[in-house]
């Protein structure tokens, strides 16, 4: 049986890393993106956590695990956090959906600090090398063009709102 012990909105997802690590959360997380949160698109992500740090991430919509599921819920916007404490935990424990440590820390939250802090608790020495999430996110064409419309969207809004609307189809 897993407790619930943070749930909130936050808008960078380093904050929610460095709670379970200044915690020394051992559970998991659940991170669920704006798109889900607004427009009931599927999938969260979950990150599994030894002592504060990530072992294991899976994404509940596209089944993925690893590093190139963090691709799968690393969009801008805020996120919905939820933090549960207890062994057991709803990501596998597998080679499919293990982590380096500070991985999470490096392509989910893009915080180099957090990510060292991260290295030190898990006691690894150097970085890693890992850029399957990068290279996964920009594979998703779909994904890419989706935060592409998002954006053509938000900048149509701001033009109306000051007063540019000539230009904005432009």
């Amino acid at each position: 049986m897993s407790d619930l012990t943070f749930a909130r909105v936050v808008a960078d997802p380093a904050d929610a890393l460095s709670l379970a690590l200044d915690r020394e959360l051992t559970g998991y997380a659940v991170f669920t993106p704006q798109d889900a949160l607004l427009f009931d698109e599927d999938g969260a992500g979950v990150v599994a956590f030894d002592d504060g740090v990530p072992t294991h991430v899976e994404h509940t919509g596209t089944g993925r695990g690893g590093a190139s599921a963090l691709a799968d819920f690393a969009a801008p916007g805020p996120l919905r956090v939820e933090c549960y404490a207890g062994e057991d935990g709803p990501v596998p424990r597998t080679e499919r959906c293990s982590v380096a440590p500070d991985t999470p820390a490096a392509r989910l939250a893009g915080d180099d600090a957090l990510a060292e802090r991260t290295r030190e608790a898990a006691d690894v020495d150097a970085p890693t090398d890992d850029v399957d999430a990068v290279e996964a996110f920009l594979a998703d064409e779909q994904k890419v063009e989706a935060i592409r419309e998002r954006a053509r969207e938000e900048a149509a809004e701001r033009a109306e709102e000051w007063g540019f609307e000539e230009f904005a189809d432009e």
